[in-house]
């Protein structure tokens, strides 16, 4: 009996010492489809990863008519997500980001202030995502951030050669994001990095060249697809606690679906996918985008340094 009760001790000694998975996370942005597009498209995919944790509608573009109005265009929602800020803060307000305010930190800049240790990576169809809104590099922007990243792919024209017109219209951009998601998904199965932002851009440019259209729910269905594809990878990782969070920049017009960049319900309404299952009630209340950074800070149990978190305009929606 005494040989019994010590053999119980030890073993619940072993259990109140296991360290809990370690938390990750991986934020993806798919370009440029309203709301109403996401609800009526079938996407697997997102809606496994929605049973997990839930689906919600979003918004972006501030306060209409308050000081942080802001455009409903594509690098104004990077923004806005990764710093938790809108533009009348980060003052990128067009897709030139010509002058962001970096003292308002991106999420990796605090990931790294939190941990050096941490690590990093973007995978994203578009360079500037890095270069310009996260200024990777850039000591005014905390400096060198990502340790891992596969962009500027859209610059490399032997291998994706580009129609000729206008660049944002072009069916190369489709073959980019192929080639990101596929890497994205070797590198999560294979390295597991702390944070990692994907971005896949080719349903903003179907929205531009057929606006709401079967081309465009063929777009969206591939996009359902990358994302599987990535999910699948991190499927594959054991003692991890990954966090998925996907979204958009905007939604479109709605006269026809093929512009955006004002303040009508259908250009800002979005929508956030997550398998989280810490959600609180801030989730169901349509959050906007600026809550997605406090809320992977949130999960990956981020130290977010006072002064900067006091200037976030989001707040989080998942739980501690």
């Amino acid at each position: 009996m005494l040989r019994l009760t010590i053999v119980l001790l030890v073993a619940l000694s072993a259990c109140g010492t296991e360290e809990p998975p370690e938390p990750k996370a991986v934020f993806i942005i798919l370009d440029g489809i309203p709301a109403d597009v996401i609800e009526r498209v079938p996407t697997p995919q997102l809606d496994a990863l929605a049973a997990e944790g839930g689906y919600t509608r979003s918004f972006v573009g501030g306060e209409i008519g308050g000081e942080s109005e802001s455009p409903t265009v594509s690098a104004v929602g990077y923004q806005s997500l990764i710093t938790g800020t809108w533009a009348n803060k980060h003052n990128v307000y067009d897709n030139d980001v010509t002058n962001p305010d970096y003292g308002y930190w991106d999420i990796f800049r605090i990931a790294k202030h939190h941990d050096p240790a941490l690590a990093t990576a973007v995978f994203s169809t578009w360079e500037d995502n890095r270069t310009k809104l996260l200024g990777d590099g850039l000591p005014a922007a905390g400096g060198h951030k990502i340790d891992t990243a596969l962009d500027g792919l859209e610059r490399d024209t032997a291998r994706y050669p580009h129609e000729g017109g206008d660049p944002d219209l072009d069916e190369f951009i489709s073959d980019i994001d192929d080639a990101v998601a596929a890497e994205a998904a070797r590198y999560l199965r294979l390295e597991g990095p702390n944070l990692t932002w994907v971005y896949l851009q080719y349903t903003d440019d179907a929205g531009h060249r057929y606006g709401d259209s079967p081309e465009m729910d063929a777009a969206v269905r591939a996009m359902d697809r990358r994302v599987g594809q990535i999910t699948d990878a991190l499927s594959q990782r054991q003692g991890e606690d990954w966090l998925v969070v996907v979204t958009t920049d905007h939604g479109r017009d709605a006269v026809d679906g093929r512009e955006h960049g004002e303040q009508t319900t259908r250009e800002r309404t979005t929508w956030i996918v997550t398998n989280s299952r810490r959600l609180n009630a801030r989730f169901a209340q349509s959050p906007p985008i600026v809550d997605i950074l406090p809320s992977i800070a949130a999960h990956l149990g981020l130290d977010i340094p006072a002064d900067i978190a006091a200037r976030l305009d989001g707040r989080t929606f998942i739980d501690p």
